[in-house]
């Protein structure tokens, strides 16, 4: 992750929480603590998970006051048990209280992404499967290159980063270019070191796509039976995506085909916060 990307994120949450003010104005409540009072807060998860958000919550605490001090005793793709200590931080109550809740707030979201992938990873690898898991352009709004950094600390894969660095010609797109293979000779004559990827319907757009020269091929709506087909179609000669609602025993099923991706748009749309909780310990 970008340094530059991390410190503008979190001065964007920090002025929401702040109406834009510092934080000795801003926060009202920390303002009934003494300036000079001390103190030391310890950081815990109430559940399993898979720790993502150490650099987000690094520049909060420095950000508010750059005295306080944050001790991990976890980094960024960790696993951890409910109870466990994530991190420590010492200084002034009032810029500890005053950044908690933004720090938290990143930690709990990207560390839900991250679990969340660890989950459908360690599925894939139960099964023996050599099926990747992927993510999708589905994130939320302002944290896209975040939760695309919290998914591969859950051990996944980024699918693209945005609409820039790679071709998804989707039906819509194909039926405006005037078919898969006008779609992905334009692609290939604009930008012939750009990965293409085409969704398909059918087998026969899928030989088409393969015949056009995708790199990727997404099957769209490809029941198990349609997947293994073309599977055996494509004969090794282009990367095939499954993609769809992919939960449960559906889940298996394909990763069970040895399918070259899955993706999945909820592993950053549909998450959970992790359950974390500060306390301070001395005063």
């Amino acid at each position: 992750m970008h340094k530059p990307y991390i410190k503008q994120q979190v001065s964007q949450a920090l002025s929401e929480d702040l109406n834009g003010q510092t934080a000795f104005d801003g926060d009202i409540t920390a303002q009934l603590i003494p300036a000079t009072q001390q103190a030391t807060g310890k950081v815990i998860t109430r559940e399993l998970a898979v720790i993502c958000g150490v650099e987000w919550v690094n520049e909060t605490m420095k950000q508010v006051d750059s005295s306080l001090v944050v001790t991990w005793l976890v980094k960024d793709g960790d696993e951890v048990k409910p109870d466990q200590t994530l991190f420590i931080v010492k200084g002034a109550a009032r810029a500890i209280l005053t950044a908690e809740r933004t720090a938290l707030n990143f930690l709990q979201t990207l560390s839900a992404t991250a679990t969340s992938t660890h989950k459908y990873v360690s599925k894939v690898k139960a099964l023996g499967s050599t099926t990747k898991i992927l993510d999708t352009r589905k994130t939320i709004p302002g944290l896209r290159f975040a939760q695309k950094y919290a998914v591969k600390c859950g051990g996944g894969e980024n699918h693209r980063i945005g609409l820039f660095d790679a071709y998804l010609i989707k039906e819509n797109h194909i039926q405006a270019a005037g078919g898969i293979t006008q779609a992905v000779a334009r692609a290939q004559e604009l930008n012939p070191n750009k990965t293409i990827e085409v969704e398909v319907e059918s087998e026969q757009e899928l030989m088409e796509a393969i015949e056009a020269g995708a790199h990727i091929i997404m099957l769209d709506n490809f029941d198990v039976a349609q997947t293994a087909s073309a599977i055996a179609l494509a004969d090794g000669r282009v990367k095939l995506e499954a993609s769809g609602n992919m939960d449960g025993e559906k889940f298996k099923a394909y990763a069970q085909l040895n399918v070259d991706f899955i993706s999945i748009g909820g592993l950053t749309k549909h998450i959970e916060a992790i359950d974390l909780s500060m306390r301070f310990t001395e005063i």
